[in-house]
């Protein structure tokens, strides 16, 4: 059914939607990252989440740090620009965090298939590289037209998808723009969706090689201004290189961190 999608607070989608022991993705590519939803996943204190992502990053770091992962699914992982990630270095050193991971090919399509509704997706990568022995999730497959030995990798199975997107308008369709990721099939492949919005307009406008997502795809969406920083929204915000710089020093020492969780 060709519904609107619900526009609420970021406070009340997150209470609704995300549950403790959900497979959740927070998805954006270098700008747009949804790090306002992440902060409010750790405000309600969600537990036990399998927390999936191509290229986890300091909001990753402090959902780790915070308690809120009991496994991670991605495909590289860093502060970028910057170097590592120490809450999420800990908790896999410690034992804490159980990690899965894949090539960035093998991520993409795993989400491409949740998005198509199929079961697995097939690819040429991973044949000669030691991935296969360490992640039971990349399977050896025969084509049965050709006989070439080819990898199969399971959809993600998402019960929740969540990005931000420059603009929403009031029935809920989604706009977005500029370097984009796998956005679009992380909102596609869920069970449930929350998408946070730097504004929402009266009508959306023509834009070249935006990506629409239509209201019925869309579970709930948050206007959340500034909701992507410290990374950038294309034609409103600047990336904020400090703050990743700073949070390198806050994620190094655990009561800078503590100190930093007590006052988010």
């Amino acid at each position: 059914m060709r519904t609107h999608a619900e526009i609420t607070s970021l406070t009340d989608a997150v209470a609704d939607l995300v549950r403790d022991g959900d497979t959740v993705a927070l998805e954006g590519f270098t700008h747009l990252i949804p790090v306002a939803a992440g902060q409010e996943l750790i405000r309600q204190r969600k537990r036990d989440l399998t927390l999936v992502r191509m290229t986890p990053d300091i909001v990753y770091d402090q959902l780790i740090g915070a308690g809120c992962a009991r496994k991670l699914i991605f495909s590289w992982g860093g502060n970028p620009g910057v170097g590592s990630l120490h809450r999420f270095r800990e908790a896999v050193q410690s034992g804490a965090l159980e990690i899965e991971e894949h090539s960035h090919a093998g991520m993409a399509n795993r989400y491409v298939a949740s998005a198509s509704g199929l079961p697995f997706a097939v690819m040429r990568g991973y044949n000669g590289t030691s991935l296969p022995e360490h992640t039971d999730t990349i399977k050896s497959i025969t084509c049965p037209f050709t006989g070439e030995q080819l990898t199969a990798v399971p959809a993600l199975g998402l019960d929740v998808g969540i990005i931000h997107a420059q603009r929403a308008d009031r029935q809920g369709n989604v706009q977005l723009w500029g370097q984009t990721g796998v956005q679009k099939e992380t909102v596609l492949g869920a069970k449930r969706s929350i998408v946070t919005v730097e504004e929402i307009v009266d009508e959306l406008d023509d834009r070249p090689y935006a990506v629409v997502l239509p209201r019925w795809t869309v579970t709930r969406v948050c206007e959340v201004p500034g909701g992507a920083k410290p990374s950038y929204a294309q034609d409103y915000y600047d990336r904020d290189n400090e703050a990743y710089r700073a949070w390198d020093t806050i994620s190094r020492d655990r009561e800078q961190f503590d100190a930093w969780l007590e006052a988010l």
